[in-house]
């Protein structure tokens, strides 16, 4: 790691999802995963969602912003390879009691590494298909 970065990069601040059907996406990330809607320009097309320090902003692709994007995101052309949210505390009866309350399969908890290290971690899919992962605290961190 460099002693004097160039630029000194402190952490995510937002991520931006092209998307197709806003209100299920409003839905998914909103009620399900808790990040609720902070600011809406809707003449622009953009709605943003609070996600602890971080926003994911959400633009169909039928507005103003998500025109200039190009083709929808599909099978063939993803936005991204996933997102992750960092989850404290990870209790994983629980996130799986939620998330099957609202009809949402997630995978197998399995440990990864991420920006604190390796910890618990469970992948599902948003309604467009975008893979989001449900990240616990590293072993380190929660020891």
């Amino acid at each position: 790691m460099p002693s004097d970065p160039a630029i000194p990069v402190r952490g995510l601040d937002h991520i931006v999802l092209r998307v197709v059907d806003l209100d299920a996406m409003i839905a998914f990330y909103g009620d399900v995963l808790g990040c609720p809607v902070e600011r809406r320009q809707d003449e622009i097309g953009l709605v943003q969602l609070r996600a602890g320090a971080a926003m994911i902003d959400l633009v169909p692709v039928d507005g103003k912003l998500g025109r200039a994007g190009g083709a929808a995101p599909g099978a063939e052309g993803r936005n991204l390879d996933h997102l992750c949210l960092r989850v404290e505390p990870f209790d994983e009866a629980a996130i799986r009691r939620h998330l099957d309350a609202h009809g949402v399969a997630a995978g197998p908890v399995e440990s990864r590494y991420g920006a604190e290290g390796e910890g618990p971690s469970i992948y599902l899919s948003d309604p467009e298909g975008n893979t989001v992962e449900l990240k616990g605290p590293s072993a380190a961190t929660s020891a």
